[in-house]
């Protein structure tokens, strides 16, 4: 038998035992991610179970894995007993608004840091990263001061306008906008595009990716910000969907199947939106450099 010979059967044999092996080493990858994944769903499929279970059975502590029947009291309560309706229709009006100026902020402010060379660039980048070692806690008194003196307590402003900056979303804009080549830019400046038309006509559209990343994470913390729209609202009409369920929880009892109905509202505006982004967020967080 020739060498040629041998060495064809080995790669043969190679291939075969290669192939062979392979749906082997796979499985157990298949059981793992499988198990993850019953990790994070099992949750929302807890929540979906209440939701649809009776008050009298979670009262009487019939709780079981799989519902015993479909009863949609709890979405009824929620929708009658409580203004369910109206805090959502505050949620959208303050996210959307919101998410246009961070969006504009952020992507204006990254471009800046990335493609302009100026005194003290780096310094000042480096103290919009400082401010993310800040715990929001601490700015509740000073930004509820300054608002306060605005006249802007109890309105939808003081909810959107002090944090319309993201420290994380001008470092993710730079983190972008450094991959973009600079020859690009420079041949717009050349046939004459200012900077505003270069941002506008050859920047944004090539950042796509980067505004589906900024619109799901700003559009996400925004929605189920809980903390500065309890201080800032008042007026139980203004408030957001996190800040009113937190009163479907009693002193005394719960009505759970009412407050799981009411937490499924709140979530499928977002689910939604993530599956709606979801290939371009993944582009976008991967070409910022973010593991």
């Amino acid at each position: 038998m020739s060498t040629s010979t041998r060495t064809h059967d080995l790669r043969v044999q190679r291939s075969t035992t290669t192939t062979a092996r392979g749906p082997a080493r796979r499985w157990p990858r298949f059981v793992v991610v499988l198990v993850l994944a019953l990790v994070w769903v099992f949750p929302l499929y807890w929540m979906v179970v209440t939701a649809l279970s009776s008050r009298a059975d979670l009262v009487a502590g019939r709780v079981s894995l799989l519902p015993r029947g479909v009863d949609l009291g709890g979405f009824r309560r929620a929708l009658t007993d409580f203004p369910v309706l109206q805090w959502l229709q505050n949620s959208f009006a303050i996210a959307v608004v919101a998410v246009v100026i961070t969006i504009v902020v952020d992507v204006t402010a990254g471009y800046v840091l990335a493609k302009h060379r100026f005194p003290g660039r780096s310094v000042v980048f480096f103290l919009i990263l400082a401010t993310l070692m800040i715990p929001i806690q601490t700015l509740l008194i000073p930004q509820f001061d300054l608002v306060n003196d605005l006249g802007w307590i109890n309105s939808y402003w003081a909810v959107i306008v002090p944090r319309s900056a993201e420290a994380f979303g001008v470092f993710l804009a730079r983190q972008y906008f450094l991959s973009l080549p600079d020859e690009l830019l420079e041949a717009a400046q050349l046939d004459g595009a200012g900077q505003f038309r270069t941002l506008w006509s050859i920047v944004l559209p090539l950042s796509r990716p980067l505004i589906a990343v900024l619109l799901v994470m700003t559009f996400m913390y925004r929605w189920n910000e809980f903390a500065w729209p309890l201080v800032a609202l008042r007026d139980p009409d203004l408030y957001t969907l996190p800040v009113g369920l937190s009163f479907l929880q009693g002193q005394y009892t719960t009505d759970y199947p009412a407050l799981m109905a009411g937490a499924l509202v709140s979530i499928l505006p977002v689910l939604v939106l993530f599956g709606v982004a979801q290939r371009q967020f993944v582009a976008g967080i991967s070409r910022s450099g973010l593991k």
